[in-house]
Order: structure tokens, then C-alpha cells, then sequence
């Protein structure tokens, strides 16, 4: 039978003579002690291994307990810490739970009962927290992340990079088409990232006339401009030690873009009419569906905002780019519209899905959405056939010179060709529209895979 990992927990004190002592009542729970002197050497063992827990002191030469946890904060780091304050401190230290989210704190002298019950509940705490974490990875190797859906690897690279930066606190630009899903991406990174418990705020910036758009980011004071009647709390604000989503950023005028950026450099915001600063911590997601770089060139994003905002860039694939994604998209959609319409529809004819297959869907996932739920509204339950399908949506016309795809979805074949030819350049293009899985194909032309292979082969 494999030992079990020992609980490692991290005792940090420049008194050595205090460290000796908690590192001892680590010991008597059954847990392993490792020591640090100061912040500085607590970094550098955390960067160099895990451990289970945190016990530190809050006043410290070097790097402190209140620095400490601000820059593992920063970093992502989850371990559940335990501060240790003197009487006198204990304001300090309840701010520093609740502003840097540490886990507890403990007066001294330490009493090893409540160290011992404190470390339990901070090591249960850590490990649920780890094990949700896994399943979360799992769930996106299965084709899902949160409310997002994709089993093709270009999805699975977008999720694979959604969990890579949420737990920093680094700002991310999300560019893609419309409808390709920006917003659902920006929630994700919010609810795997260490601010999942503050607020989520969006705002679309093409929505909001230019005069509006700096009120709703910063807020005003009564009386700052005409119809300001009271005082407004800005998005900035709303969302302090959450996420604020700026979808359409190069729709944003360049002169608030300015504004922008100087908030972003300075982490404070004047309300308009205003004359005091006010702090705010915010992380950033911003979206686009235009291309940044030709954006730049076009004087429609600003080029140190830019480099500001894309920390970390995640690009989102078009579903016309993805469509073995569409029977799966597809199932959750419909399971969606069930519950939004009280409906029972529990399948999709093969015939439908091939249709789905070969419309270019220029609306992308939220096209999609569309369709299918006036198809489930039609329907009400049971299966949706081909007649609830909107009658133009990837009908093929056969009448035109050479076999391609339009980007309307439509298939054309030349004029004259024969059934064969015809039923090979339908199976070979159906295939090259869901990544040549020829099982799939098969299941959406209605025949069988020894079948598919034979015309193919032929």
C-alpha cells in the first residue's frame, strides 16, 4: 500500500525562538514543519515545493506577513494561511483576512488547541479546494469548462489557457468573432480565479454613447454634469476585488481610453466632479472581435493601453472553425432551452445535425443558440426533425459549376455530375467540416462506418 503524502506546513517567524515553539505544535498534530525567517525565504520555499498550510507572523523584518500574502494573492496561490498578531494588532490582522484573504488569525501567545483545530479546518479547507480544482480540470478534458463547451482541440487549448491565468491576477485580452463566446471566457477566469467570492461587472463599451461612457466607468458626484442628480458608483467601483469586463474595448473613445489607462497605472479613480481619489482593485478582462494590431493602425485602440491590457491574450475559434463541436454544443443548448422553456426535447435527428453541420453559421455559438431554441419552442419534446428546422438554414443546391462550399453554408455541385461523384464530395466535405471523424460522419449521414470507408476508398 502507497504512504500517504505528508501535511506540510510552512512556519514563517524571524523570531527563532517563536518558530522553534509553532513548528513543535505542527509536529504534535502529526503534520511536518518547514521553516522560514522572513517572507522573502518563505517565497522561496513555496515557489520551490507545495505545502498544505501557512503559519505566519504579521510583523517581520525584509518581507513581512502582510507582504507575504499580498504577493501570493498575486501570484494565485491558494495555500490557507494562519497569522500570527500581538495584542494590540488584532484590527490589523482581521483586515488583513478579510483584504488578503488569509485564513484565520491567532493572538499570541499561541494555545496549541486552537493552533491544532485552526490547522485542521485551514488544511480541510485547502484540500477541498484542491479537489475542486481537479475535477474542474477534468470536467475541461470532457468537453466542458463552467458554462463553456468544446471537445476540439482548439477549444480544449482555450481552456487549457483559461486555467492557466485565472488564478493570477494578470489582466487578459479575449479576442474572437461575435458571438464566439468573449463573455462567457471573462466569467470563467473570474470563477477560477482567487476573486470568485467578489463581484463579476460588465459592460459593453460600443452600447453607451461617448458622453455616458466615463460616468459608467468612474462614477459621478451630483451635480458633475446637467441630470446628475445624485451621486453614481461606477463599474470601476462595483466591482472592487472582482473583475470588471470591458467587452468592445476598441470601441471605446481614445480619450477615455487614456483615462483608462491611467487608472490601470495607478489603481485609483476620480469620480467626474470629484476631488478625492479613490482606490479600487479591480482585474481586467477586455474583449474584441476586431484584430488589435490592425485596430492600433486604425487609431482605434491605443498602443500603450494595449500592451497594458494583453498580459495574456486568449483567442476564441469561430464555430464554423469548430464544427465537431456542434453536437455536443448542441445537446447542452437544447438541455438549456428545456429548462429555460419547460420543454422536454431529448434528441436531434441525424438530418438536422447534418444540416447544422453544413450552415457557416456567421453569428457563431450565439446563432446557434438562436436556432435551436425557436426549433425547441416548436417542438415542445420529443426529437427535432427537419421541419422545425428554418427551411434555408444548410440547404445543399446542386445546380451550379464546381463542388465547394459557399460561405453560406449552401453545397454546389457542377452541372452534370453523377450520383457518385455526388455522394463522394457530400461524404468528403461533411468530413472536412468536423475534423474527419469519420464515426461522427457516419452517425450524421445515417450510414454505416464500413459504408462511409467503401465510398471514400472508391
Amino acid at each position: 500500500m502507497a504512504e500517504l503524502e505528508p501535511i506540510r506546513v510552512l512556519v514563517v517567524d524571524d523570531d527563532g525562538e517563536q518558530r522553534d515553539a509553532v513548528s513543535a505544535m505542527v509536529s504534535a498534530k502529526g503534520y511536518l514543519p518547514e521553516q522560514a525567517q522572513n517572507g522573502e525565504e518563505a517565497l522561496e520555499k513555496l515557489g520551490a515545493g507545495s505545502f498544505n498550510a501557512i503559519v505566519t507572523d504579521l510583523f517581520m523584518p525584509v518581507l513581512d506577513g502582510a507582504q507575504l500574502l499580498r504577493t501570493l494573492l498575486e501570484r494565485g496561490d491558494l495555500t490557507p494561511a494562519i497569522v500570527l498578531t500581538g495584542f494590540g494588532d488584532i484590527s490589523h490582522a482581521v483586515s488583513i483576512v478579510h483584504d488578503l484573504r488569509a485564513f484565520w488569525f491567532l493572538e499570541k501567545p499561541v494555545q496549541p488547541p486552537i493552533l491544532h483545530a485552526l490547522l485542521e479546518r485551514a488544511i480541510r479547507h485547502e484540500s477541498l479546494a484542491r479537489e475542486a480544482a481537479m475535477l474542474q480540470r477534468q470536467a475541461g478534458y470532457h468537453g466542458t469548462l463552467l458554462d463553456m463547451v468544446g471537445e476540439s482541440q482548439a477549444m480544449q487549448q482555450v481552456f487549457a489557457l483559461i486555467q492557466r491565468v485565472a488564478p493570477s491576477g494578470a489582466s487578459v485580452l479575449v479576442s474572437g468573432e461575435s458571438g464566439t463566446g468573449k463573455e462567457l471566457a471573462a466569467r470563467a477566469i473570474h470563477k477560477l480565479s482567487p476573486r470568485a467570492g467578489g463581484p463579476f461587472v460588465a459592460i459593453n463599451c460600443a452600447a453607451l454613447p461617448e458622453h455616458l461612457i466615463e460616468s459608467e466607468l468612474f462614477g459621478h458626484e451630483r451635480g458633475a454634469f446637467t441630470g446628475a442628480m445624485a451621486r453614481r458608483i461606477g463599474c470601476f467601483e462595483q466591482a472592487h476585488r472582482g473583475t470588471l469586463f470591458l467587452d468592445e474595448i476598441t470601441e471605446m473613445p481614445v480619450g477615455t481610453q487614456a483615462k483608462l489607462l491611467r487608472v490601470l497605472q495607478d489603481g485609483k479613480i476620480r469620480r467626474l466632479g470629484g476631488t478625492s481619489e479613490t482606490l479600487i482593485d479591480v482585474r481586467i478582462v477586455a474583449a474584441t472581435n476586431r484584430q488589435p494590431e490592425k485596430a492600433i493602425l486604425e487609431k482605434q485602440l491605443r498602443e500603450d493601453l494595449y500592451y497594458r491590457l494583453n498580459v495574456f491574450q486568449i483567442s476564441l475559434p469561430a464555430l464554423r472553425h469548430r464544427k465537431e463541436d456542434l453536437p455536443t454544443l448542441a445537446d447542452a443548448l437544447i438541455r438549456e432551452m428545456n429548462a429555460k422553456h419547460d420543454c422536454k426535447v431529448d434528441a436531434i435527428d441525424s438530418e438536422v445535425l447534418a444540416r447544422l453541420i453544413l450552415h457557416s453559421w456567421p453569428g457563431n455559438v450565439r446563432e446557434l443558440r438562436n436556432v435551436l431554441e425557436r426549433m425547441v419552442i416548436g417542438a415542445r419534446e420529443g426529437t427535432l426533425q427537419l421541419h422545425h428546422l428554418p427551411p434555408t438554414l444548410g440547404v445543399p443546391q446542386m445546380n451550379l459549376p464546381v463542388p465547394e462550399a459557399q460561405p453560406s453554408g449552401v453545397f454546389r455541385f457542377r452541372e452534370g455530375a453523377t450520383l457518385d461523384e455526388v455522394e463522394r464530395a457530400y461524404i468528403q466535405f461533411t468530413l472536412s467540416q468536423i475534423g474527419n471523424n469519420k464515426r461522427r460522419a457516419a452517425k450524421i449521414l445515417g450510414i454505416g462506418e464500413r459504408t462511409l470507408h467503401s465510398r471514400v476508398a472508391d
